[in-house]
């Protein structure tokens, strides 16, 4: 048999789910603790190197609880936590009988990192003399040129259809605020010679706070943000609508389904579009290469393609824990590099320190800037001016073409 060919005309579907769907309200609130353990140690004067948080949540009717490892801050008290956890869910919306931000009974477990874990990782221990791995594992990164943040459009789509519902519910826009925090999405993208063209099955199950609203009716409010999300002309008269398909929705978040941190994967990263490692991001600080490696592999990839030298660009990084730099490197263009594969992994290398320690310099990633990753995707999002998501800048493809030559 022959090299396979890459199909040119199929179709390709996505999902995304809102900031109220009760597995990514636990990831809301693993991440504001994050946050909270670099912004306190900040003001307490702790080195932002030394902090470490690793934070699970676990939400169902009315009952919160909290667990992990952490070493840092004094003031990330349970009391802290408590008042952290509740303003999330304020801030996304829930005040229904079954999930109140007022009156959940929140558990919190917080406990010290493993001496054994944190002799790996710390720099300067006497097997290593450079800051470990957090865990071994392996890590990938994806970008193409198929939307302007150089992400699968099926999967950009479908964040942008919630992201803008939710902006308009939260800001009370007309009939947006009948609707509830908990939603999801699913978008089929077609192809044709490669490219996306249009879609032609769009799905969207939202929560309604109004208990007497129609399928009917959600989908008058749904409708209007969605054409609004998907380029012009995607959306013809052959193109199949599922509303709230179920019928009603009013019973939403983790009142309806138990949450868990880190069970939407595919969600947070390329909808299925590429590889994934298996590791969570939220509720994790830095150190654990699941975040940080996934991280650098998306800018790696994001940099390949803003530099013109591929299409797609997949990108594997592989990790040992307690081991500083990457057991490998790996780079597959799709067959649409101008460059052979090997001389991009060489220079990949070179342009950038794939090391924790490394990437968390060069991405500046000890900061507080992680609660705002927990929805709506953590790829294909503008870098903020703060620091976050500057795994999305672009500034490494000058670089990179020139180290290809």
């Amino acid at each position: 048999m022959g090299a396979k060919v890459a199909r040119k005309s199929f179709l390709f579907t996505s999902e995304s789910v809102s900031e109220g769907h009760p597995d990514k309200v636990c990831d809301r609130i693993s991440d504001e603790v994050v946050d909270a353990f670099y912004r306190e140690g900040q003001k307490e004067g702790l080195d932002p190197w030394s902090i470490r948080a690793a934070c699970e949540t676990l939400a169902t009717t009315n009952r919160v609880i909290i667990a992990g490892e952490s070493r840092g801050p004094r003031d990330v008290t349970v009391a802290a936590i408590e008042a952290i956890t509740r303003n999330a869910i304020k801030d996304i919306g829930y005040e229904q009988d079954g999930f109140h931000w007022a009156n959940c009974n929140i558990e919190v477990l917080l406990h010290s990192q493993s001496s054994d874990i944190a002799q790996g990782v710390d720099a300067k221990q006497p097997t290593n003399q450079e800051e470990g791995a957090g865990d071994q594992g392996i890590m990938f990164g994806y970008a193409c040129n198929e939307t302007p943040e150089l992400m699968p459009a099926p999967i950009y789509y479908a964040h942008k259809i919630l992201f803008d519902l939710a902006a308009a519910r939260k800001g009370k826009v007309g009939d947006a605020a009948k609707l509830g925090p908990d939603s999801k999405s699913q978008v089929t993208v077609r192809y044709e010679d490669g490219k996306p063209v249009g879609v032609t099955q769009i799905v969207v199950s939202h929560q309604h706070i109004d208990e007497e609203l129609s399928s009917r009716q959600v989908r008058e409010i749904v409708e209007p943000y969605v054409h609004k999300a998907l380029p012009e002309g995607w959306i013809g008269k052959d193109t199949i609508w599922h509303i709230n398909p179920t019928g009603k929705f009013f019973i939403g978040g983790p009142d309806g389904d138990t949450g868990l941190t880190g069970r939407k994967i595919i969600v947070d990263t390329y909808g299925g579009a590429a590889p994934h490692g298996g590791g969570a991001f939220s509720g994790k600080d830095p150190t654990k290469v699941d975040r940080s490696a996934a991280y650098a592999a998306r800018y790696l990839a994001k940099n390949v393609v803003a530099s013109g030298i591929a299409d797609r660009c997949t990108i594997q990084l592989a990790y040992a824990i307690g081991v500083a730099k990457p057991l490998s490197i790996y780079v597959d263009t799709h067959g649409t590099g101008k460059v052979d594969e090997a001389v991009i992994e060489a220079a990949l290398g070179n342009v950038m320190d794939l090391t924790p320690r490394g990437i968390r310099a060069h991405l500046d990633l000890n900061k507080p800037i992680y609660a705002r990753t927990s929805a709506y995707g953590h790829f294909g999002r503008p870098a903020d001016k703060d620091g976050g998501f500057s795994w999305e800048r672009t500034d490494l493809a000058p670089k990179i073409a020139k180290a290809v030559g």
